[in-house]
């Protein structure tokens, strides 16, 4: 008897992104959604198998001034949990340079404030946070090869003053600085 074997490749497009102009458009009507509602509309908690949004202010790296900027998340236990993307663009976003020069921040959900400390996740960690992700987007794996190198999977752990943390920092915000920038370009750099 005859045995056949059919091998199926699936071959599948490269995602493409829209212009770099639109997407930075998208971040400043998000942003002015946000402010002008004061706040009521451009946050939410993640859905089942899906995102949330929420608004990290950070410290400056160069300025000490605080800088703001809302960014995708999910929770895991009681970390956040986002991907320091760039909007799949070149170099690293200022807030997550921001976080490694000074990791303690302040995050902003739909439902209140919390002061958290900011580390990347690394081994294992990592690898079972980026499966998660790819479950909330199945093209994870295509946009992150876009980027010229890995993309830190960026975890918001209870910070000072939460009961999961330790005591000692000022929840202080301003609605400043909130495209996330410490300087004068996006990559920060």
């Amino acid at each position: 008897m005859w045995e056949v074997t059919v091998s199926v490749e699936r071959r599948t497009k490269a995602p493409r992104l829209p212009p770099r102009w639109f997407i930075r458009a998208a971040w400043a009507v998000h942003r002015g959604v946000y402010r002008s509602s004061g706040g009521r509309i451009g946050l939410w908690r993640p859905k089942r198998k899906g995102w949330g949004a929420l608004r990290l202010t950070t410290t400056g790296r160069r300025t000490g001034r605080r800088r703001s900027v809302i960014i995708g998340y999910f929770e895991d236990g009681p970390n956040l949990v986002s991907l320091a993307m760039n909007g799949w663009g070149e170099g690293e976003p200022a807030w997550w340079l921001n976080l490694q020069a000074h990791p303690d921040a302040t995050v902003e959900l739909a439902d209140g404030r919390r002061p958290v400390r900011a580390r990347a996740a690394t081994g294992e960690e990592r690898s079972r946070l980026w499966a998660r992700w790819r479950g909330i987007d199945a093209n994870l794996d295509a946009f992150a090869a876009l980027r010229p190198g890995e993309t830190a999977v960026v975890v918001l752990a209870p910070g000072p003053g939460t009961p999961n943390g330790a005591d000692g920092v000022d929840g202080a915000d301003g609605m400043d600085g909130m495209d996330g920038r410490d300087g004068a370009d996006a990559a920060g750099s």
